[in-house]
């Protein structure tokens, strides 16, 4: 078991749920890992943040997708941790186009998705282009208002995945 894990199993449980709130933004998620400690390794903590995040009400999710800025910005729509503001722009990295157009035609295409599902568009952005980012928010821009909740709460998920490891294995 690594050193950060060690830590974090060994916390009480509202500052252990502080301590990961980043890695997703849902309160309620926090929480319940949180109370399924100890952990042996990585692995297990991400396996049972999966079935907590997928346990979660509708509202929990949505304060994770708020916690987030919107693809190509650096603010979150609400309050976000300063680790969550961090990791977030490391993860747009390759989003944060220079190119105005491309700025445009995302912030375009965030403003209409905005309009149609009410929530900002979520997707693990890391290593994608400002293109890719674009030509996926079109395809899910088709789905019903069922279907995109789920694919924005998988995607919530791969990033709270990848922060999870990147945190625990950060010693």
């Amino acid at each position: 078991m690594n050193k950060v894990l060690a830590r974090w199993n060994s916390l009480a449980p509202a500052t252990a749920a502080r301590e990961a709130l980043p890695c997703c933004g849902s309160q309620a998620w926090a929480v319940a890992l949180a109370s399924k400690r100890p952990f042996t390794d990585t692995a297990a903590v991400v396996d049972a943040s999966a079935a907590v995040w997928f346990a979660l009400p509708e509202a929990a999710w949505q304060e994770a997708f708020d916690s987030h800025p919107r693809i190509g910005q650096k603010h979150a729509q609400t309050v976000a941790t300063k680790k969550s503001l961090q990791w977030s722009a490391q993860e747009q990295r390759a989003a944060l186009s220079t190119d105005d157009a491309a700025k445009q035609a995302l912030e375009e295409a965030n403003r209409r998705y905005e309009q149609k599902f009410g929530r900002i568009f979520i997707v693990c952005a890391t290593g994608k282009t400002p293109s890719e980012i674009l030509s996926i928010l079109k395809t899910r821009m088709q789905n019903d208002a069922s279907t995109e909740l789920h694919e924005a709460a998988e995607q919530q998920r791969q990033i709270t995945q990848l922060r999870l490891q990147r945190w625990l294995e950060s010693d």
